[in-house]
């Protein structure tokens, strides 16, 4: 019960926020998907260059490169330590599962693509967790895939008896992350 206190004390935050204008969080989540891409961009142009012998590919990734982490700061505002590395390897590692699993998806191995979807997800739950002020580094635990309780299709935790870190993200995210709104 507290937990659920505590997401509702988090949504209330937001909503008020929200009405300030001081946060958007549609347009941030969109800037994180165009983000993800711009690393993806970065391994390709590496992988581009090292597999052709030319140089000019280095050049690009730098321009590349530049340009995440500018946008990365308009997502990113405050970071201690190692967050402002640990979110962007969140996004990526969140983008090749998504990549992975729709593969998956395309050769019939649903079981496959939805635990590679769920995974993506609470990568990208926790990135916005970081972000947002809800979870500090000190709170980041491992986390047991066995033992964690991901989210069902309406956003409760599969297990009602005990919540991870990765389901009570899965709900704020799923909660106050709205990309439909305009």
């Amino acid at each position: 019960m507290a937990e659920d206190k505590d997401v509702q004390a988090f949504l209330d935050k937001v909503k008020k926020m929200e009405k300030g204008e001081k946060l958007d969080l549609s347009s941030d989540e969109d800037l994180s998907i165009g983000i993800m891409n711009l690393i993806s961009i970065e391994e390709h142009l590496f992988f581009s260059a090292e597999k052709t012998g030319n140089p000019a590919y280095y050049e690009v990734l730098k321009e590349v490169r530049d340009m995440r982490k500018s946008l990365l700061k308009r997502i990113i505002k405050d970071y201690e330590g190692e967050v402002w590395c640990i979110s962007k390897h969140l996004l990526a590692s969140s983008m090749r599962l998504m990549e992975v699993g729709t593969k998956m998806l395309g050769k019939g191995s649903e079981a496959d693509a939805r635990d590679l979807f769920k995974k993506a997800y609470n990568l990208y739950s926790l990135f916005w967790g970081l972000n947002l002020g809800i979870v500090k580094t000190e709170d980041v635990k491992h986390v047991d895939d066995d033992k964690a309780h991901f989210i069902s299709e309406d956003a409760k935790p599969v297990d009602k008896g005990s919540s991870s870190l990765f389901a009570k993200l899965g709900q704020v995210v799923k909660k106050a992350v709205d990309c439909c709104r305009e």
